[in-house]
Formats: C-alpha cells, structure tokens, sequence
C-alpha cells in the first residue's frame, strides 16, 4: 500500500450511456487511527437509494471490517440488504417477505484476507503501474451470497480534459471471475457480469476520475463521475436580506 485514504467529502452523479442523470452522489470517508469508514449513498430521482457503507484498515495493507449494501426502490428489480462481518466470518442478507416481515438469511463464508468490498477503488490507486493483472476477492447476493474474483487489468490510457488541456487518465478493465474453470458457473447464477471500467489520474497522488458498469446483475452500464457544484447567475453576490 502506497497511498493512504484520508478523510474526504466528493461529489458523484450517476448517468446513463446517453448522459441522462439518474442519481447525485456523496462519498464520506472519516479517519481515526488507522480505520477507515467510507460511506457512499446515490439519491435516485425516482426515489431509489443505494447506500453501501465500508469499514477498514489501512496498516501497511487494506484489511476489511465491515461493510453494509443497500439498494432499495424502483430502478432496482431485486432490493438488497447485505451486511458482512469478517470477524465473525458472516454475511447476513434481508429480503422482503410475503407477510411483509424481512426474512434474515445467515451464510457463513471463509473470508480471504483480500476482500474488498467497498475498497476497490482504493486498491486500484495502489497498484504498481507495472502489474500486468491484480486479483483481490468480493462477496456478491447472487442471490445467495457467493465470493468471486475481481481480475483487475490496465488497458490503453485514455485522455480526458481540464478547463479545455488534455490529460491521461490509467484505465482498468475489471472481470468479475464466477469461480472454477472461467465461465463454467455463470449459467449456474446467470450470464457472465459485464466488465467494469475504472479510470483514475495517477499524478504525484492517484485520483479517481470515473467508473462504467452496472449496479446490480443484469443492470443496464452506469458511469459514476466526479462533478462539481454549480451556481445560478442571480445567486452571485446578491446582498443579505
């Protein structure tokens, strides 16, 4: 680990591929020590929520704690409450029932030392630019919760732009892997995910630019983007009342 995470406050939209926005977005993270919490929601137009909280360390490596994923409303076919807890080595799922109760479902997994859920991006600032390939692990609610493997690839750079002067971002491919021999799974728990793409500005420190992929199995390809705050002409110095 070359980079630590520190505390922050960034500013998100979620748009489609023809550049429709669907939800704006916060990422928090708070430090104290060496944990990490990060906490990043998206407030859907249409009312939907995700909301997915992670908890780590960040002591010569990142090691998770904790994490909680929500995504509830209706752009989201299937709701999901998932919450893993390393420690205890559990992952415990909430779904809707046909009394209007949650059904509570606990799954015991062996949890690898490199699950990152909620920490992707801060893995991929820390790659060595000469990796050919990084792998690290992630627990996905397919629909019982299973782990997989995320195999994370540079690819060609990319060029993006700041007020009009042109810059190269670093780009990952990102496969998710189902697990034994490469696709043999996937019609078990559906067809193989999409790939994800990831950009970030390496720099003197790594910055995230953006990500395309979907949110959920079977999702339509969402770019997540740094964005800042704007202003309308009358709000500029205008006198107090």
């Amino acid at each position: 680990m070359h980079y630590l995470e520190g505390t922050l406050h960034g500013f998100l939209a979620l748009t489609t591929e023809q550049g429709q926005v669907l939800a704006a977005g916060d990422l928090i993270e708070t430090v104290r020590g060496d944990r990490v919490t990060s906490h990043l929601t998206f407030h859907f137009k249409d009312g939907s929520l995700d909301d997915e909280t992670a908890v780590y360390t960040q002591h010569g490596v990142f090691r998770l704690i904790s994490d909680h994923h929500i995504q509830r409303g209706p752009y989201f076919p299937h709701p999901l409450d998932m919450m893993i807890d390393v420690a205890k080595g559990v992952v415990v799922t909430r779904s809707p029932g046909k009394d209007g109760k949650d059904e509570i479902a606990t799954d015991r997994i062996k949890m690898p030392a490199d699950l990152y859920n909620g920490l992707v991006i801060p893995v991929i600032k820390n790659i060595s630019p000469d990796a050919r390939e990084t792998k690290v692990s992630m627990i996905v609610a397919a629909p019982k919760p299973r782990l997989v493997t995320l195999n994370m690839m540079p690819q060609a750079p990319g060029t993006f732009y700041l007020t009009g002067i042109p810059r190269k971002a670093t780009v990952y491919e990102i496969k998710i892997e189902l697990g034994g021999v490469a696709g043999i799974i996937a019609p078990v728990i559906g067809k193989q995910p999409p790939n994800i793409f990831i950009e970030i500005f390496r720099g003197e420190l790594p910055a995230f630019l953006r990500e395309t992929g979907p949110l959920f199995e079977g999702g339509e390809a969402l770019t997540i983007s740094l964005i800042g705050p704007t202003w309308s002409a009358q709000s500029h110095h205008q006198p107090a009342k």
